[in-house]
């Protein structure tokens, strides 16, 4: 038996009988560049615990530096020991908590209807095509169009008061929450679905089997989007007719020019921010411990 090795210099097959040697390289020829035996790693590497501090900390150390070498104009931007003492005072005197626990409220009540509404709107579009007819559309729509464009309408219809605060929080999140659903709701494989019609499955236990885990994914990717987007939504109601809130204390502090007291409302919602952002990647892990990304 004979094997056909690639053609050789000479233009003619070279011919290898059963028991001989392979013929050496030609000199000159660079050799394989990865040892044989050996794997390039390829992923991001292994994860560290609380890895995701690093940025901040070091953000932080930076900013301590800036200000303590005189780069940076404690009239414009307050150094950390400013920023320090001026937020144990507020807390010493109440304010920061009193402001803290109505903006919370407010987020929390923006993020609650905002969730529900866009899971259930997603639901109702990605299961019926009259659904995603009568609802696809007008989402896409309010997608296009900002938040702050809508708030003189908003402001005309349910005033200045709470109701106007919350709606333009879950206004905000439930389009996060449609648009990620929805996408991956409806990019389930049909494959599943005939599988599911195959089994006689009533409509309940198909949503349980199939549609609940394929769309789960996607419900955590615009849970994270929707949480960033209820403290954006928070910033920006909390400094228009407000009497309380973080952000109201803020506005107030511009006024003033304290810039200490921005900085604490700062450090505040990027604090809120990253700490919901974290428990929400907890409970996605948690929830989606089957598989193997390269998130780890």
């Amino acid at each position: 038996m004979t094997d056909l090795l690639p053609t050789t210099r000479t233009g003619r097959p070279a011919v290898l009988t059963k028991g001989a040697a392979p013929p050496a390289d030609p000199p000159g020829k660079p050799g394989p560049t990865v040892a044989r035996g050996t794997r390039r790693r390829l992923g991001p590497g292994r994860t560290l615990p609380f890895g995701r501090l690093i940025g901040p900390v070091l953000l932080i150390a930076l900013w301590w530096a800036a200000s303590a070498s005189g780069y940076l104009d404690p009239r414009i931007l307050s150094g950390p020991g400013s920023v320090i003492s001026t937020a144990s005072d507020l807390v010493a005197t109440g304010r920061l908590q009193d402001n803290v626990l109505i903006s919370l409220q407010r987020a929390g009540l923006g993020l609650f209807f905002g969730v529900t509404s866009g899971v259930v709107l997603a639901v109702a579009a990605g299961l019926s095509r009259s659904g995603e007819y009568l609802i696809d559309g007008p989402l896409q729509i309010k997608r296009a169009i900002p938040s702050l464009a809508m708030l003189p309408l908003l402001i005309l219809w349910l005033g200045i008061g709470e109701e106007m605060k919350v709606t333009v929080i879950a206004l905000g999140v439930a389009v996060s929450m449609y648009i990620n659903t929805f996408a991956f709701l409806t990019s389930i494989d049909s494959r599943y679905v005939e599988l599911a019609e195959g089994l006689d499955l009533s409509r309940a236990q198909f949503v349980r089997k199939v549609v609940v885990p394929g769309s789960l994914p996607g419900f955590f990717v615009g849970l994270r989007l929707g949480v960033t987007s209820s403290w954006l939504g928070l910033i920006v109601v909390e400094q228009i007719n407000a009497t309380s809130g973080i952000g109201y204390m803020m506005f107030q502090a511009q006024l003033y020019a304290q810039s200490d007291v921005i900085i604490v409302g700062l450090v505040a919602y990027g604090i809120f921010g990253f700490a919901s952002d974290a428990a929400v990647r907890a409970i996605e892990r948690r929830a989606l411990s089957w598989r193997r990304t390269l998130a780890g």
